[in-house]
């Protein structure tokens, strides 16, 4: 196996990055200055800003092509909305509408607390809005049926009279009033009934919905119905409200809120940084090139942001997470070439320096990148657009960190070495002795001295900490005793990865779009209330019917009974214009298809409303026609999936195509692609990664050790997430891609480090590869956690989430490359480097 090699590639791009090395350390200045230019260019896509940013919550954060806008097509073409009779079960969408919720810890039935809805109730009606010189009020905006503003069950019941609910027997979840029949479900909640009497109810909804023919005035009336409830308060009841468009909103405020934890992560990463390339050594200081190197990451997304601005690419709010992840990236490469630097011999032309940096560094530096990019890359596959934005914002920043780490920062690594070869102090640029002169106090000493190096070997001295990993990391590692422990350690690792992987949940809860403090937050707790009834689902026939057959009546019935059987729709309700009509039509001829469509179309002018849910051709045939059932039981995800899928299945085996369809299946859609994606870019992307391993790594075997490192990381940020209570969404979607490419990271610099080893036994040669990397690996890791540690204090679900699972990402990729994968390399005394 070790006769197998495959530097043949090795072996050109090292080659190749001498020479550039060679190139940019003769012409310095050139490739410090062209940078600057370009990215300066560049920028100006950031002008462009405002009208590339896409925050609609249903385009970003669902499946792009999802079954639900389908079959919404469907039903918006088969069955358009009635402006003039509205009824909310029929909405295609999720309407135009303001809603609050009314809550009691004892009773809200009562009379002081019904006066107190009825009061605010009078208050939303009755508040004034200006639009065009114009004052508008609720009666003047809102949907109609016959003419009149829709209204609410529960106050229509009492007419509007808090005493009269002492007067009434209310049953739920339907009451029979003087105007029919009317659903309580969406009205009442944490019901308590004895016969379907009403005992109690904990809460009270009320809905106000608005025509949708004028975008701009719905949303002044939302805005001030907002405003109104934010500044009222009510003596016994705890309102929360939320409007249609106050998810998206607040979701669009989200972005706002981090801009000053970006300065703070800067300020945080700038000093990380420069305190880690300290030194010492007036002459040996690498200050300036660590304050370059966080300057060229700031280049590189300047520029890869711009220029995808101007060309039209779609920033999304996800996007806003990046800079403070490339931003820990981008420096990984930096500690790769300093040390590497170091690693030069000080009595080489700076050319040469430059170019042997280049060389030992070339491979390290690139494997990190194609890695990244390539995974960034494979997620634009995803049917999220939050996700595709974002791998495509992401993994050209990434890209672009790489070509300015190697003209813009070797650069002036080159510029800084020619100040080193002067001997001239880091920071006044006046030549300094390497030596202190006789008679000078040791404070001259400490100040105006420097340019040492190792006279053994040529090189710069070497960092006490980066000695550490040498001197007794290393040797304590590769112990007998220390290899078992960690060995038991990681069966525990992987036990308890497996079960959180098990435990996780799916989906993105929609109340996370918004911030922690938000009204909409109150709101989605208190709607737990009424979590009991579900939505109610249109089932719609997508083909011509002989409804006046038995034969059609009964595969009809047939398909109806199974759909009775899901666990998710209660037996008790079925809104049916077909059963409505059979027992208007009782004593009438409706067995041949003249006698039924006759006397349907009569029937259906006494009731307008039903009309809508029968689609009539040109010759009044009737090409499409709908039912309705009510869902219960789904108040967490996976019955929310459970009820979607069984619903569709459902459909399907029946004889007689049937679509199934409610506006919120818009956003569970991402149940049924989430895993299946996820896992699809996850193999896809690791396989590639092994490819490219096995191309640039010269050895085979220690290859697949960097595919096992991938898996064995994404396995656990997996299970560790499901246990720190993230679920599998779009945003968690991102990081486990971005996991691929850390995995690799750390395990490729470990991995390439330990074959490249000059020594011949494995335990030697894994305190080598320790030794030479251990601590630029380190560096890496700490730089990329305090790129994002600022994220763990937003408010935010989103970015708390980003800011745990590249916490999990950064800590179990470290843990693995300095303390799993180097004892296992050590197991395997064929990989090595010939």
């Amino acid at each position: 196996m070790a006769k197998y090699r495959t530097d043949c590639i090795e072996k050109p791009i090292r080659m190749c990055f001498r020479i550039i090395g060679h190139f940019i350390g003769t012409h310095p200045w050139w490739f410090f200055i062209i940078p600057v230019i370009i990215s300066t260019a560049l920028g100006s896509g950031f002008y462009s800003l405002e009208d590339r940013t896409s925050n609609n919550i249903e385009k970003e954060f669902t499946p792009l092509e999802g079954p639900a806008k389908m079959e919404r097509t469907f039903i918006q073409e088969y069955f358009p909305q009635n402006q003039s009779m509205f009824s909310s079960l029929r909405l295609n969408t999720d309407g135009t509408y303001a809603c609050f919720i009314a809550t009691s810890k004892t009773n809200i039935l009562t009379v002081p607390l019904l006066e107190e809805i009825l009061v605010l109730d009078s208050k939303v009606r009755n508040m004034t809005v200006e639009f065009e010189d114009e004052l508008l009020q609720y009666v003047d905006i809102c949907a109609t049926v016959n003419g009149s503003c829709s209204s609410n069950a529960i106050l229509n019941i009492i007419d509007y009279n808090a005493s009269n609910i002492d007067l009434i027997n209310l049953t739920f979840p339907t009451h029979i009033s003087t105007s029919g029949r009317v659903s309580l479900r969406s009205t009442l909640g944490s019901v308590k009934i004895n016969n379907s009497i009403v005992q109690s109810a904990k809460a009270i909804q009320l809905f106000y919905y608005l025509r949708e023919f004028n975008e701009t005035r719905s949303d002044i009336w939302l805005a001030e119905f907002i405003k109104l409830l934010s500044e009222e308060s009510t003596n016994v009841t705890e309102v929360s409200y939320s409007t249609s468009m106050s998810r998206q909103w607040e979701f669009e405020k989200l972005p706002k809120s981090i801009v000053p934890l970006f300065s703070i992560t800067y300020t945080i990463t700038m000093s990380f940084t420069i305190v880690s390339c300290l030194r010492l050594d007036n002459v040996r200081n690498k200050v300036w090139v660590a304050t370059i190197g966080v300057f060229s990451t700031g280049l590189a997304v300047l520029s890869s942001f711009g220029m995808l601005l101007l060309i039209g690419v779609p920033f999304v709010m996800t996007v806003s997470t990046c800079p403070f992840l490339i931003l820990g990236i981008g420096i990984d490469d930096m500690f790769i070439m300093i040390s590497c630097w170091q690693k030069t011999n000080v009595h080489d032309s700076v050319v040469d320096r430059l170019a042997d940096t280049y060389q030992d560094a070339a491979i390290s530096i690139s494997i990190t990148t194609i890695t990244d990019v390539l995974a960034l890359y494979l997620g634009f596959s995803s049917p999220f657009g939050s996700v595709q934005s974002f791998c495509l914002y992401a993994g050209t920043a990434i890209l672009f960190c790489y070509i300015y780490n190697i003209l813009f920062l070797g650069a002036f690594l080159a510029l800084n070495g020619q100040r080193e070869t002067s001997n001239r102090h880091w920071f006044t640029c006046v030549k300094i002795p390497v030596d202190c002169p006789p008679g000078k106090s040791r404070r001259y000493a400490i100040c105006c001295v420097g340019g040492a190096y190792d006279h053994d070997t040529g090189t710069e001295e070497e960092q006490p900490i980066s000695g550490f990993f040498g001197k007794y990391y290393g040797p304590f590692l590769t112990q007998k005793w220390t290899k078992a422990s960690i060995v038991v350690l990681y069966a525990g690792y992987l036990a308890v990865s497996v079960y959180g992987c098990v435990e996780m949940k799916e989906g993105i809860d929609l109340r996370n779009l918004a911030s922690d403090d938000s009204y909409i937050s109150k709101y989605y707790d208190k709607s737990m209330d009424f979590s009991h009834y579900g939505p109610i689902i249109m089932v719609a026939v997508n083909e011509s019917l002989a409804y006046w057959e038995e034969d059609q009546h009964k595969n009809l019935n047939s398909c109806i009974t199974d759909f009775y059987k899901l666990k998710y729709v209660d037996k008790n309700f079925f809104l049916s214009w077909l059963d409505s009509f059979q027992s208007f039509a009782k004593d009438l001829d409706i067995n041949s298809e003249n006698t039924f469509i006759g006397n349907l179309l009569h029937f259906l002018e006494k009731r307008p409303m039903t009309s809508q849910d029968i689609n009539f051709d040109a010759d009044n045939k009737i090409r499409s026609s709908r039912f309705f059932l009510q869902t219960l039981n789904i108040s967490t995800t996976k019955e929310q999936k459970d009820m979607l899928i069984s619903l569709r299945e459902t459909a399907k085996k029946c004889h007689i195509k049937l679509v199934v369809y409610h506006p919120s299946f818009i956003y569970l859609d991402q149940y049924t692609v989430i895993v299946h994606n996820t896992t699809q870019t996850i193999v896809v992307a690791t396989v590639l990664m092994l490819a490219i391993s096995l191309l640039l790594i010269p050895n085979p075997l220690c290859s697949l050790w960097v595919a096992f490192s991938i898996g064995s990381v994404i396995v656990g940020v997996a299970g560790f997430m499901g246990l720190w209570d993230v679920s599998l969404d779009s945003i968690s979607m991102i990081n486990l891609i971005i996991c691929i490419g850390f995995s690799v990271n750390f395990s490729a610099h470990v991995s390439y480090a330990f074959v490249s080893s000059s020594k011949a036994d494995s335990n030697e040669k894994a305190v080598d590869a320790l030794a030479h990397l251990g601590f630029p690996i380190v560096q890496g890791a700490v730089s990329t956690l305090l790129g994002v540690v600022a994220l763990s204090f937003s408010d935010s679900y989103i970015f708390r989430t980003f800011f745990k699972l590249i916490f999990l990402v950064i800590t179990f990729g470290l843990v693995h490359a300095v303390a799993f994968l180097p004892v296992f390399l050590t197991f395997v005394g064929m990989c090595r480097n010939g």
